[in-house]
């Protein structure tokens, strides 16, 4: 692949990750302002503008470099500040505060797969951006639900971690916490051990799941 692929290639993809990304916080920071705690507000978080939310490492580095050399495009954005003291309803708070940047991703899949549906039905192939546009809406229908299902798994400090702790006692949320020192080195051990790849199994059911409802919508 020379230079002008790889260009390219990160022109087509970034957006469509750095989207997901920015929704996604944006969506723990709406809910928890929701429960009543306005933590990320008060951090200048509860915004989409992505400037506010990246990661030079996580949204910047990493995903470029995956993005560029073919490797597992992924990445990451600053966590938003919350402070679950402050919920109305300590439990309900904490598991839709942490699902609800999932549930984000998901809706978005699903709606850009709809999107995609109809780009495909009405876009006509002889329009000379019809390939890059038809790539970078796959690209937001499959990164949506990978970043969907990757926080969903319930390993400190990913999303479904403290969706898991809004079930548990005290006693019990403060030994599952403690996981959290290992979290990051049980990620790398599922991403270079290829078990993340069986976990992420459900992304492509999903991203058909969304193509062909939008077919079926729009009576293609």
């Amino acid at each position: 692949m020379d230079f002008a692929q790889i260009i390219q290639k990160i022109v087509i993809m970034y957006p469509a990750l750095l989207i997901a990304l920015v929704l996604h916080e944006y969506a723990h920071a709406w809910m928890a302002k929701h429960y009543g705690d306005m933590t990320a507000g008060w951090s200048g978080r509860l915004t989409l503008n992505p400037a506010v939310h990246m990661d030079i490492f996580g949204t910047v580095i990493f995903p470029i470099a995956g993005i560029a050399f073919g490797g597992f495009i992924f990445g990451w954005a600053r966590p938003v500040p919350i402070d679950p003291q402050n919920f109305t309803n300590f439990r309900r708070g904490l598991f839709w505060v942490a699902f609800a940047g999932p549930l984000s991703n998901i809706i978005l899949g699903f709606l850009f797969g709809i999107l995609w549906a109809a780009y495909q039905l009405y876009v006509p192939t002889s329009f000379a951006l019809y390939e890059p546009f038809k790539y970078m809406l796959e690209a937001l229908v499959f990164l949506n639900f990978v970043l969907a299902i990757f926080n969903l798994i319930p390993i400190p400090p990913l999303d479904g971690s403290k969706m898991v702790e809004s079930f548990l006692s005290y006693e019990n949320m403060r030994k599952f916490e403690s996981i959290q020192q290992y979290g990051f080195f049980i990620l790398l051990f599922l991403l270079f051990s290829g078990i993340i790849g069986f976990i992420l199994k459900p992304v492509y059911f999903l991203a058909e799941l969304a193509g062909n409802i939008g077919t079926v919508l729009l009576g293609g």
